[in-house]
């Protein structure tokens, strides 16, 4: 089997393409703005997906997880995020079409449901995503809908939580492990601390990307049935580095972090566990404390 990974120098990415290596031939296309992982077995493209559609080997499967990550700068960073994440999406849709890949896998998001009024929640829910990042991902699936109805393109969408684990680069446990290695007295915490969301490892993502075969378009949940909030993400970060910080909050609105910060997330992933039988082996906490201890034991 021939693959293509784009954002495959970043973290998801990255460690999905150690994986894919042993499976086939891997292609990896990025332009290298926020990830620089390389793995030797596979081949790299640097090329911007917003730019220019690279030709590929007909009938490989697509595993789409080029974006800016950066969901805070995509309300300072509007056009630009744009021209990454919705631009490059078309040009993967392109891709695929003129050269008849064999499916697409699309790594979306859970912040498409923006403040969602029903927890856990289902694909069914409304969409009123709350940022640019979340917007973007929304306009993307419905690129790959459209080039899947039209010209019968295979795609598989997944809504993820926050995926976390070794090599991550940004995020809160990144953002505290930097923090307080700076400064192990005082704690700045964006937003009052409650905000609580869904964790899934990346090995547990990992392990879904390689199980999926593309049929039709179908959009799941991928997260956990479970949430932590970020008081005790802290206290987990705290623990694992031996310090006892003062905590220093800085609400930004009604306790979210910055503007578009989401500050509930569960998703309901009955769906995905039902037709594919794929759930997390680690729960929210768990996935915290493994990816805390990867972070600093890197």
């Amino acid at each position: 089997m021939e693959y293509i990974v784009t954002g495959g120098a970043g973290y998801i990415g990255g460690h999905l393409v150690d994986e894919l290596v042993g499976l086939g031939v891997v292609n990896v296309i990025d332009d290298f703005s926020s990830g620089s992982y390389i793995n030797k077995k596979a081949t790299y493209l640097k090329s911007d997906l917003a730019k220019e559609t690279p030709k590929i080997p007909s009938g490989c499967l697509i595993y789409h997880l080029a974006a800016d990550p950066d969901v805070k700068e995509s309300m300072n960073q509007i056009k630009e995020h744009f021209e990454r994440d919705v631009k490059a999406t078309l040009n993967v849709a392109e891709m695929a079409r003129m050269h008849d890949a064999d499916g697409i896998i699309f790594a979306s998001s859970s912040t498409v449901y923006g403040e969602a009024e029903k927890m856990p929640t289902p694909e069914s829910a409304a969409l009123k995503p709350i940022s640019y990042y979340g917007l973007y991902k929304l306009l993307g699936e419905q690129i790959l809908e459209f080039y899947s109805r039209n010209y019968a393109i295979n795609v598989t969408v997944l809504r993820l939580a926050n995926v976390i684990g070794g090599r991550m680069s940004h995020g809160v446990i990144v953002d505290f492990i930097k923090k307080l290695r700076n400064n192990s007295r005082k704690l700045e915490i964006l937003g009052n601390g409650h905000q609580k969301k869904s964790y899934v490892h990346i090995n547990d993502l990992i392990e879904l990307f390689l199980a999926l075969k593309p049929m039709g378009f179908k959009v799941y949940n991928v997260g956990n049935k479970d949430w932590v909030n970020v008081l005790r993400i802290a206290e987990i970060v705290e623990e694992a580095m031996g310090v006892h910080p003062d905590h220093v909050f800085m609400d930004f609105k009604e306790g979210r972090g910055w503007e578009g910060d989401v500050r509930f997330m569960l998703l309901d992933i009955s769906l995905i566990e039902n037709e594919l039988g794929w759930k997390p082996s680690l729960s929210s906490e768990e996935a915290v404390k493994r990816a805390v201890n990867e972070l600093i034991n890197k």
